[in-house]
């Protein structure tokens, strides 16, 4: 049988006492469980690394993303995010029966859902681009909403619809601030300003930078050879990554400006081989734009 340490907790829904129907003969749990699945119905859920309001948030949620519940347990459910595969506990509260398979997704960098097809009528709901949405009629320049509400037609596409890009998409969150855990428009850190804008154009991309750098593109052959850069490199440290915007420019989100920014690569390479070391990888994807 395969040992606990063997899989990966980030990714997998196990624990001692439960764990995944799907991992059974792969893992040791005192029981194991199917999943239910329910819906975000906030704008965000953090997803915490214990069932405490005041846990570690590992990642987010967005509005209308799939949480498959393995348990509920009081205020908490634990799960796995369909997304991405991400495991950890979000508030009950958050969560609501499915409304439906998404069939739009929002591409604006915000937007809001109104209680009305009026831009006046309040309280508006504030999305992040990526939320996923269930539409069920058109109301002049607004969609109707499975479960009420209407939103602006022009701020979504249909849910198979990618943009081409992710280097452009990636510049829309400059300015950002930065959010550990974050990975929506108003709080983000560096994977989550990667992994939104890889969803966007319809590339799969996991949540954390290990996990990025593993599984996104090819390695370039020299990691401390920047004179090769291009538009869309991804460029790897020990816990962080970023993006080239061109051969001298670096797209992410960091602690250092607490925002999402650009700078000459040289000067990040400089500054963070004083505090987490050198640059670990260069990942090449297809090229972008």
């Amino acid at each position: 049988m395969t040992t606990k340490s063997a899989l990966d907790k980030r990714l997998n829904p196990y624990r001692a006492d439960l764990a995944a129907a799907y991992l059974r003969g792969e893992v040791e749990a005192d029981r194991f469980a199917e999943s239910e699945d329910f819906q975000v119905a906030a704008p965000r859920a953090p997803l915490l690394r214990r069932a405490e309001n005041d846990a570690p948030m590992d990642t987010e949620l967005l509005f209308g993303e799939t949480f498959r519940v393995y348990e509920t347990e009081g205020d908490w459910c634990w799960g796995q995010s369909a997304q991405d595969d991400y495991v950890g506990y979000v508030s009950a509260n958050l969560l609501r029966s499915p409304q439906g398979a998404a069939t739009h997704r929002v591409v604006a960098l915000r937007t809001f859902i109104y209680p009305d097809a009026d831009i006046k009528s309040r309280p508006a709901t504030p999305l992040s681009m990526n939320a996923k949405l269930v539409v069920t009629g058109a109301a002049g320049k607004f969609v109707e909403l499975a479960g009420g509400g209407y939103i602006v037609s022009a701020h979504l596409s249909k849910i198979d619809t990618y943009a081409s890009d992710y280097v452009a998409v990636a510049e829309e969150f400059l300015g950002v601030p930065y959010l550990w855990g974050g990975r929506d428009a108003r709080g983000l850190d560096c994977s989550g300003l990667v992994q939104m804008s890889m969803e966007r154009c319809g590339i799969a991309c996991l949540r954390d930078t290990d996990l990025q750098e593993a599984t996104l593109g090819d390695a370039l052959s020299d990691p401390q050879d920047l004179s090769s850069l291009q538009r869309g490199d991804l460029i790897f440290w020990r816990g962080h990554v970023g993006i080239m915007v061109d051969r001298d420019t670096l797209l992410h989100a960091n602690a250092t400006h607490m925002r999402t920014v650009k700078e000459p690569i040289a000067e990040a390479v400089r500054r963070i081989d004083k505090s987490d070391g050198p640059v670990t990888s260069i990942r090449r994807l297809k090229a972008s734009g």
